[in-house]
């Protein structure tokens, strides 16, 4: 380097240092470009997250194979209090059930999570420009009021305080249960739980009290309280469209959106327990996730359907009301029907297939077959009554005057009324 130095001063045409001075200020140089800062963490403001790189094992005792044991590690670095989750993959809904786990363990949660840039969190981190978060991430950081801010890339000391509590926990946890032999991941959370509180309780070498006892003190109390509803894991599911009937498919199962959406491209925010129809940055409708067992179903909001009532559900007042503009014979037997079930639900199809009859009948010939079922002595006269009634014109004001038939009266076959005529001719049931 000196002789570089000379060559271009000569080259310039100006003195230059000896070798000894040039020496004194290169040295000089070096250490003023090698300083390093101090960073001070501030209490309840950060925290860090990472996987460890050991692993641990799972023994399935039927076959005898071994499965890998991920774990998911969390540290507030001013307390360097820590949370430790063991998985079963390194999946997206994984990586976030792992961090709603660890703010539930710490009571609260912090404005700022710095992770690694793993592609469950974050999809682009260029030199220049905006960072590009995993929406499902940047979707649970805002459900904790905290904001994702990771690490440089091939920088670890970005997140120091979790790398060195990895290091840790290949001692305290992954190395102090080697020899141990676990079958269940609900019995490896329990080992690991006890691991974990004795390294937080352990005592710091060049510090006063340990994580456990400086995060009671000074941390725990300036966490964010948490929501009142913790965060539920979701996906996406876009661009369906709303048929004529007002609803979306999703699984074999039909969902009401407001009608004035009927053919619109809507897209589904689902949960594990909830179906949520947006349009745009708009919500439209929610509704509780059907069963995975359960197809053709309809999960139907009454504010979603047009006003009148033929959008109404079903009942027995709506079946009553119809039952009383045909007239009153006809609203005796429907009341009838549902006084012959013990669950009104259970008189709604007979009822209605009663109703039913004006689409091929008038009103006043239901009404009349009604009339004269009651007069026959039927106690809940149904369908398969009225329809041979009508059938066979008996309904008609001729057929209720005219004589018996020559020869006996036919048999009641499966409940079919006999002929008005017979009844007229003084024949009883």
């Amino acid at each position: 380097l000196h002789g570089e130095y000379v060559d271009q001063c000569a080259q310039a045409g100006s003195p230059s240092m000896g070798y000894d001075r040039f020496c004194k200020f290169y040295q000089r140089h070096v250490l003023v470009t090698g300083l390093a800062s101090r960073i001070g963490h501030k209490a309840g403001q950060t925290v860090e997250v990472d996987w460890s790189g050991p692993t641990m094992q799972l023994l399935d005792p039927a076959t005898g194979e071994l499965s890998r044991v991920y774990l998911f590690v969390g540290c507030l670095p001013f307390s360097r209090f820590s949370f430790v989750e063991p998985t079963l993959d390194m999946k997206q809904d994984t990586w976030l059930r792992a961090h709603v786990g660890m703010f539930e363990y710490f009571g609260g949660s912090v404005p700022r999570i710095v992770p690694d840039n793993l592609k469950t969190g974050v999809i682009k981190h260029p030199k220049e420009g905006e960072i590009v978060l995993n929406e499902a991430y940047r979707e649970m950081a805002a459900h904790y009021s905290a904001a994702v801010l990771p690490g440089r890339v091939k920088k670890p000391k970005d997140k120091a305080s979790v790398e060195n509590t990895v290091a840790h926990v290949a001692t305290w946890i992954i190395a102090a249960l080697r020899k141990r032999q676990f079958t269940s991941l609900a019995e490896l959370k329990a080992a690991i739980a006890v691991q974990l509180k004795a390294y937080n309780a352990e005592p710091f070498q060049k510090r006063a009290g340990s994580r456990a006892s400086v995060f009671a003190a000074e941390e725990q109390a300036l966490l964010r309280p948490l929501p009142a509803v913790a965060y539920e894991i979701s996906r996406w599911v876009y661009g369906r469209r709303v048929a004529r009937n007002g609803h979306v498919a999703f699984a074999r199962n039909y969902y009401s959106v407001p009608y004035t959406h009927v053919g619109a491209k809507v897209d589904l925010r689902v949960t594990d327990t909830m179906l949520e129809v947006h349009h745009g940055h708009q919500r439209l409708a929610s509704h509780l996730l059907l069963p995975e067992n359960v197809v053709n179903e309809y999960r139907t909001h009454d504010a979603d359907l047009p006003a009148g009532p033929k959008y109404r559900q079903w009942d027995q007042h709506r079946v009553r009301e119809w039952a009383q503009r045909v007239g009153p014979s006809t609203v005796i037997v429907v009341d009838r029907v549902f006084e012959s079930v013990p669950v009104a639900e259970q008189g709604l199809n007979p009822a209605l297939a009663v109703l039913r009859l004006t689409r091929r009948f008038s009103a006043e010939r239901v009404e009349a077959a009604c009339q004269i079922a009651l007069a026959g002595l039927i106690r809940s006269p149904r369908y398969a009554h009225l329809r041979p009634i009508l059938d066979t014109g008996q309904d008609r004001p001729g057929a209720l005057t005219g004589s018996a038939p020559a020869g006996p009266p036919a048999e009641e076959i499966g409940g079919y009324v006999r002929g008005a005529s017979y009844y007229a001719a003084g024949g009883t049931r």
